[in-house]
């Protein structure tokens, strides 16, 4: 891997993926919409694309070459037809930013749960997939696309809750703040569980996978999950204060992670293929105090 296309590449994890690249000497080009400013300077060539716009995916990608690809943009079906069209003879690898959110909503889900090849959907764009449900479909769909064209050797990396101290949703600081604070926080059901993994580790994993040989979906992750009331218990236990927990939600209680049932993922794939992740708890733990101390 030498010549890398990233579709994104100006926020989160994604930032720390292109800063990996560049410092092992990589010919990086990102592909945006150009809205973003980013701290690359000229170490990166920029095309302009809009996903929603085939035409511009078509005109940005004329003409060029590359061993990679990472696609962390996409949000429905058409847009990942159109690039996948548009690169056809372009890429050696494409590499998908996909979710957990592509099972079922249950705990320890293997990557066979869920197979993109027998999915049945229609072809929508981004604006008709609203909610977890819509983001759900849209995920699944784009897999689909991805597997049965495969005009490319191609991986989907389903992550799982990405957190790390430049989370820009600051999930994990909404629980840490609500403790400090004494303020109540919502949610249908407090004993869901997730699956984690760091920013960092996200984008060493997507880096990692450009740099072997694997093919095929695959969850990277802290192994285990930990419910809501757990996490919220370990807060508790940094700032030495009592949560007020509730079931009545409100747009100002609402957990970032209070959804209608558990979502964690098994790792066992990943670390079988030597992968290591940083320890749940120790993770979860750092977090929290780095939150609790600023």
């Amino acid at each position: 891997m030498q010549d890398v296309l990233i579709l994104g590449g100006t926020q989160y994890f994604g930032k720390k993926l292109v800063e990996r690249l560049l410092a092992d000497g990589k010919s990086v080009t990102i592909a945006t919409r150009g809205l973003t400013a980013d701290s690359f300077g000229d170490r990166v060539t920029r095309l302009k694309i809009d996903r929603e716009d085939e035409k511009s995916i078509f005109t940005a990608f004329k003409g060029g070459q590359w061993d990679v690809v990472y696609d962390q943009t996409c949000y429905s079906p058409l847009e990942i037809k159109a690039t996948t069209e548009a690169l056809k003879g372009k890429v050696k690898k494409y590499i998908f930013t996909s979710s957990q959110a592509v099972y079922e909503y249950g705990t320890n889900h293997k990557e066979e749960n869920f197979n993109p090849t027998f999915f049945t959907f229609t072809y929508k764009g981004r604006r008709e997939y609203p909610g977890y449900a819509g983001y759900q479909e849209a995920k699944r769909a784009s897999e689909a696309v991805l597997f049965n064209e495969m005009p490319f050797d191609v991986v989907a990396v389903r992550f799982p809750i990405v957190v790390g101290k430049d989370d820009f949703t600051e999930r994990v600081k909404f629980h840490v703040e609500k403790v400090i604070n004494k303020e109540a926080i919502g949610a249908k059901d407090f004993d869901v569980r997730f699956s984690f993994i760091s920013s960092d580790e996200a984008a060493d994993f997507l880096y990692k996978m450009g740099e072997s040989d694997f093919t095929g979906v695959i969850n990277p992750g802290s192994r285990g999950d930990i419910s809501l009331r757990e996490l919220i218990q370990k807060i508790e236990s940094h700032v030495g204060k009592k949560a007020i927990l509730t079931t009545e939600v409100s747009s100002e209680n609402a957990s970032p992670f209070g959804l209608d049932g558990s979502w964690s993922v098994n790792t066992d794939k990943a670390e079988k293929l030597g992968y290591q992740f940083t320890d749940l708890d120790e993770l979860l733990n750092e977090l929290i105090q780095f939150y609790f101390v600023k």
